[in-house]
């Protein structure tokens, strides 16, 4: 396989049974063998993109005393912005050749997570009056595009379909829009984006229409992953391979510098990251255990499990 399956949403979504099954079998098998598909048919229009990349854009251009005000100590990195280098892959002691800013939970005002410990309030960005809207909107599209995606998975597992809903409908989701600047010396050892594995149930990507992003297949050889314009690129995370005793896969992944002509330009990606609530057990599925299959993971919660990632990625300090 040298790239990632296409599939189609719309399918999921017709109302017509043999559709709707032909999109479940295309996505668990692709989740099988390599983690990750290219997914048309999603919630996003081309109208809420540009307004997205234009607002990215203009805030990643802001000075950087300006953008600095809006990184908040003591939270991880988990809302607001994460300046240049902050975050390394686990097993990495070189910082990533990045910048972010996190988008998280809208909360409604009788939720119980209010005041949870793993929520924070999302850091609103005074110099441009779209970027938090526009943010916020496209939080919401890529949500309800991944509640569709787990109901396929579930149906695929075997669970009941709305068995990811609860997780999920509240869950600690981020959308990161990410800035990797322009390349001005030799990087010693660092890259883009070091090889990795995401910590969440499925990630969902904008912005993998140009060479850098690489996945890595079993036979370890890595591929580039390219969508078309108007396709995310949705990978299985950590969580979701733990929960799946490694049924669905969660691939390594990375970004690459680009060959020494093209330093010289930014490349933009935003990936949204869907969590469930910290109080999911990642337990191993019964289902997914075997004798062939043997149980792999000791039972943990999504919010320990996240805890321990933050501590790995250099984002929280013991």
């Amino acid at each position: 396989m040298q790239n990632i399956p296409s599939v189609d949403l719309r399918d999921f979504l017709s109302g017509d049974e043999q559709r709707k099954q032909k999109f479940v079998n295309e996505i668990g098998k692709a989740y099988e063998e390599i983690g990750f598909v290219a997914l048309k048919g999603h919630f996003l229009d081309d109208a809420l993109v540009d307004s997205l990349y234009s607002e990215v854009q203009q805030f990643f251009s802001l000075p950087s005393e300006v953008k600095d005000k809006y990184e908040i100590p003591g939270i991880g990195g988990q809302r607001g912005y994460v300046s240049f280098g902050k975050e390394k892959a686990k097993g990495h002691t070189a910082g990533d050749l990045k910048e972010f800013w996190h988008f998280g939970q809208y909360l409604s005002e009788d939720s119980t997570y209010n005041g949870h410990p793993h929520y924070h309030d999302n850091v609103e960005v005074t110099e441009l009056p779209n970027f938090n809207p526009t943010g916020k909107e496209a939080y919401k599209m890529l949500e309800k595009t991944g509640v569709y995606v787990l109901r396929a998975l579930a149906i695929y597992l075997g669970l009941d379909e709305y068995y990811f809903d609860n997780y999920v409908g509240e869950g600690n989701s981020i959308l990161r829009p990410i800035h990797y600047p322009p390349i001005t010396q030799e990087p010693k050892d660092a890259v883009r984006a070091a090889a990795h594995g995401d910590i969440n149930l499925i990630t969902l990507l904008m912005g993998a229409q140009g060479r850098g992003l690489q996945v890595q297949n079993h036979d370890g050889e890595w591929i580039d992953a390219i969508a078309e314009p108007d396709e995310l690129v949705i990978n299985v995370g950590d969580m979701l391979s733990r929960h799946t005793n490694n049924k669905l896969k969660s691939t390594i992944h990375r970004v690459v510098n680009p060959p020494r002509d093209l330093w010289g330009t930014s490349r933009y990606s935003i990936p949204f990251f869907m969590h469930p609530v910290a109080e999911m057990k990642l337990n191993c599925l019964e289902n997914c255990i075997s004798e062939e299959q043997p149980k792999l993971y000791e039972d943990i919660t999504a919010g320990d499990f996240l805890y321990e990632r933050l501590v790995e990625l250099g984002l929280i300090k013991k």
